[in-house]
């Protein structure tokens, strides 16, 4: 008799979910599976059916039955290395025994594949009943010999993960820590018939087990734990925690930040520092955080940040890894696509892709997107915009202009002196994934003057939507959405009464600025209509530089160019007559040369004037 599985193992073995599966073995998609009671049950050896539902687009024609499924959302190296495409990235470990430092720190951005490494790494040296071998023996680890592979399934491992530790409240937020600590106390139940443990010792795992256990008695649970798994399998294990920083991050924002940072540090100081119980330790974070006092003390501690080149092929892809996997899906042609798109990383001295949304523009029939936006919280941006500043404000909507500029980075990016030190929203966008560099020199104390700029197409549409948008204490939404209609609908008074009322009701700031940050806020604004049109700023076009011009995809549809003056302290006629120099500049060094040759027949023509918070438009 055939051995059956649920529908949850089949979505698990298939990377589906479990209301597809449920509705393929409805649809009789699935060979011999059964309806019992309300359950369905199916065949251990049915094959995953093939999805029907993709109906067209130029990824559909490679698809073959032998191709392997794209890890979309796949954490767990098990699954990902044996049933889904998977780019090879165990030669991290063998890097890492070449060095053997005491505890290592990742930073990258997120989605760039930390957990699935860190996954990747337990599973590796983690010591269990099971012979995990096999997931490495057809991976480049297992060639690098033998010295290498006497390493796998060696150690004891505790892995925690705080990726999803994003609560409103310090008391949900310690509940949910509990919870996690706890779940591994509870992967190690072995240690509760270890004959080599004391009763004391088994206490305190019973008291972690039933909820019992107070906060002081968290805080030293690493180290406690570490010592029962030495004390029981004769060998110090190893400690991986993943996204450390993400409740220090929350607890920044929510108001709870000295509660947590009390609780990691002695978490962390007892698992890592000076444990005679350990191994070696693993973590990963987006920010480095080292000033924080987390730390404080963990001599042992390597930081390995998207500055540094040791490690730097193995978060995200490579250029090459792009390629195989292009041609692998039968679609050698779009490189250049996904390049533009997901290209322009540049960790240590390596190009990298953004993994996520290289396997999803895969998966949606290479149609490009900007599958990176809305992948996590970035409210702490928001918070370093409220003190800004006019030059921080030019440079961020000039890094949308496709500009670069040189400022310091900070490499450990602080919480604290983020109010105070607005400066350093370039540091956390830059470790954030929000920016590239260009070019850098490494300072005496370890910092770095870097030239940034914006990477490639998707992040300059995340940036509008999750950067700009931050904005929304200065730039109403619904202010900017009636100025994109003004614009879209070449209505010159809706235009001009919507930025005046913008400009009006927003911060003093605009009192002082000059003609660079009317431009580009205005720029900021046209740049959400960049599903219709080609948006782009100071480009040569006839006999100068424009300041925007707005050029439809389809050139059945209008095209617009601005052109903009400011001066302070000006009347109502003077205004006036500096938007009617703006507009004759537009025509006297024939600004529509650019839109002419493409073929568009309708361009509207704006000459805005600003002083202060004062407005006025001229067009023809």
């Amino acid at each position: 008799m055939k051995r059956m599985i649920t529908v949850k193992e089949a979505a698990s073995r298939w990377g589906l979910s479990e209301r597809r599966v449920t509705t393929l073995c409805r649809s009789g998609k699935i060979s011999g599976a059964t309806k019992s009671g309300k359950a369905w049950n199916i065949p251990e050896d049915a094959e995953k059916p093939l999805d029907e539902r993709v109906k067209s687009g130029n990824f559909v024609k490679t698809v073959r039955k032998d191709n392997l499924p794209l890890p979309i959302g796949i954490s767990d190296y098990r699954l990902a290395s044996k049933e889904y495409y998977y780019i090879d990235k165990t030669l991290m470990i063998k890097d890492f025994l070449d060095e053997r430092p005491m505890v290592s720190l990742f930073t990258r951005p997120r989605r760039f594949g930390k957990t699935l490494n860190m996954d990747m790494i337990r599973t590796f040296f983690e010591k269990t009943d099971e012979d995990t071998s096999v997931y490495f023996k057809d991976k480049l680890i297992w060639t690098c010999g033998k010295k290498y592979r006497e390493y796998q399934g060696k150690y004891p491992v505790i892995f925690v993960t705080f990726k999803d530790v994003k609560c409103e409240t310090w008391e949900a937020t310690y509940d949910l820590i509990y919870k996690i600590l706890r779940g591994e106390f509870e992967r190690h139940d072995e240690l509760l018939k270890s004959e080599k443990l004391s009763s004391y010792s088994k206490e305190y795992i019973c008291k972690v087990l039933d909820g019992e256990a107070t906060e002081n008695d968290m805080m030293i649970s690493l180290l406690n734990l570490s010592q029962m798994l030495d004390e029981h399998y004769d060998e110090k294990p190893i400690i991986i925690i993943d996204e450390y920083d993400t409740p220090i991050q929350q607890g920044h924002m929510r108001g709870f930040y000295d509660k947590v940072i009390l609780f990691m540090r002695n978490l962390f100081s007892g698992g890592l520092k000076d444990n005679k119980h350990l191994s070696y330790g693993f973590l990963t974070g987006i920010l480095r955080v080292a000033k924080e006092s987390i730390f404080s003390g963990l001599n042992n501690l390597k930081i390995n940040s998207i500055l540094d080149n040791r490690y730097s092929e193995y978060f995200g892809f490579t250029s090459d890894e792009v390629k195989r996997m292009a041609e692998y899906y039968g679609v050698p042609e779009k490189y250049d696509e996904i390049c533009q798109w997901y290209d322009g990383y540049k960790f240590g001295r390596t190009e990298i892709f953004n993994p996520w949304s290289v396997i999803n523009y895969f998966n949606n029939e290479c149609a490009p997107r900007a599958f990176w936006q809305s992948t996590g919280s970035n409210d702490i941006i928001g918070e370093i915009l409220e003190g800004a500043n006019e030059d921080i404000y030019e440079r961020l909507y000039a890094l949308l202009k496709g500009e670069s500029f040189l400022t310091y980075v900070d490499a450990g990016v602080i919480y604290p002196q983020i109010k105070s030190n607005p400066a350093s929203i370039y540091s956390f966008l830059l470790v954030a994934g929000y920016l590239k560099i260009v070019m850098s020199d490494n300072a005496e104390n370890g910092d770095y003057m870097c030239k940034v700029a914006l990477p490639n197409k998707e992040i300059a549409f995340v940036y509008n939507k999750e950067i700009l948008q931050k904005l929304d204490s200065i730039v109403p939404q619904s202010t900017a959405i009636a100025i994109q209609e003004a614009i879209y609908a070449n209505d010159a008074e809706a235009l001009k009464k919507q930025l005046t009322k913008l400009l009006h009701e927003s911060a003093s700031v605009y009192d002082t600025v000059g003609e660079n940050f009317y431009h580009g806020l205005v720029l900021g604004l046209c740049a959400m209509l960049n599903n219709r049109y080609v948006v782009t700023s100071n480009r040569e076009s006839g006999t100068g530089r424009y300041d925007i011009s707005l050029c439809p995809k389809d050139i059945t549809l209008p095209g617009f160019l601005m052109e903009f003056k400011a001066e302070k302290d000006c009347t109502s006629d003077e205004l006036k007559r500096l938007s009617e120099t703006a507009l004759q500049q537009i025509y006297d060094r024939k600004y529509d040369t650019e839109m002419q040759a493409r073929g568009i027949k309708k361009i509207y023509k704006y000459g805005v004037a600003f002083s202060g918070k004062n407005v006025e438009i001229t067009t023809e």
